[in-house]
């Protein structure tokens, strides 16, 4: 894939009028209000996982509609607390995982909070233990992209950030943690949840946003025939009379307008060869955020971004907030 997209000077300054929903503020302060209903019911099993510098718990927590969500807590054996905490999202069609895969925020000095994502998590890449128990209410694609797509209300990602919204609050409040040290990271899908947290919420201590999915839809889905986007341009091949329902569904959802209320200092990465979350669709929401920031530019790589190079970058963001 060579380069595609807008020269790096541009993406840098590049800022689309994307007219917001008018009560975008009051659709998430309502759906948060209702799911607030629900106790957070925060479940701790110890886990044997084989590892001796770690420990860790198989955690159940409400999310959205009081649903049973999965999550790992791998914290670092013997380290006196309260410890920071790092709330982490999962790829697309990626679940949680085992536990001995997360291992490296624990041995810099930080507890792991990993959130299954409902409905997720199969084939051979991470799988996952949390059910979607809400289901579809219309037609659909495959894959979560179109799910619900007629309503904000039905909306399958409406479920899956209310989910990552109360992972921070049920990390927040188990003992050990300091509530004040949180860091929401994740990348791709992972990327996008936690830069709508990080939107949602003004109580972090940071987020870690690589080469987000799920933001600047209207751009993405036309200068890509990659997937996952592409979902929905074939949903819409079929459904030519929805477009609008579509897009006025998706702009509830859109990273761009979370992005332009995060507060918590930010640290991006973007791949300029990134055919699957392009790299304009990146500086779009980057460009918004508002707090402290940071982004790193991999000129020469598609959607695996830095890879095991960025890693190191996240420890020094992390060590920076401990």
């Amino acid at each position: 894939m060579a380069l595609f997209d807008l020269p790096l000077d541009q993406l840098r300054e590049y800022r689309p009028d994307v007219p917001e929903p008018a009560d975008f503020d009051e659709f998430w302060k309502r759906t948060l209000t209702e799911s607030a209903a629900h106790d957070l019911d925060v479940r701790l099993e110890p886990y044997d996982a084989g590892l001796v510098t770690v420990d860790v718990h198989d955690v159940t927590f409400a999310g959205f509609g009081g649903h049973p969500i999965k999550a790992w807590l791998v914290k670092p054996k013997g380290v006196e607390g309260p410890l920071p905490c790092v709330v982490e999202y999962i790829g697309y069609s990626g679940g949680r995982s085992y536990p001995w895969v997360h291992t490296m925020v624990p041995a810099a000095g930080w507890a792991h909070f990993v959130m299954d994502t409902r409905g997720q998590g199969y084939g051979n890449w991470q799988p996952g233990d949390t059910g979607d128990p809400y289901g579809t209410t219309g037609p659909t694609n495959k894959g979560w992209m179109t799910q619900g797509i007629e309503s904000p209300e039905h909306y399958y990602y409406r479920r899956v950030f209310t989910d990552a919204y109360r992972a921070v609050d049920a990390a927040k409040g188990l003992e050990g943690i300091d509530p004040d040290r949180i860091v929401v990271a994740g990348g791709s899908q992972g990327g996008g949840i936690a830069q709508a947290v990080g939107g949602l919420r003004d109580d972090l201590a940071g987020a870690i946003v690589d080469v987000p999915f799920l933001t600047h839809f209207r751009r993405a889905v036309t200068i890509t025939d990659a997937f996952p986007y592409q979902e929905i341009v074939e949903f819409l091949a079929g459904q030519r009379l929805r477009e609008d329902v579509v897009f006025g569904t998706l702009n509830y959802f859109d990273g761009l307008h979370f992005a332009a209320r995060g507060t918590a200092p930010a640290l991006y990465s973007v791949g300029l060869m990134d055919d699957i979350c392009p790299p304009s669709t990146v500086f779009a929401a980057y460009n918004r955020w508002q707090g402290e920031k940071r982004i790193t530019v991999w000129p020469w790589n598609k959607h695996e971004g830095g890879g095991v190079h960025v890693r190191r970058e996240h420890l020094d963001f992390l060590a920076q907030r401990r």
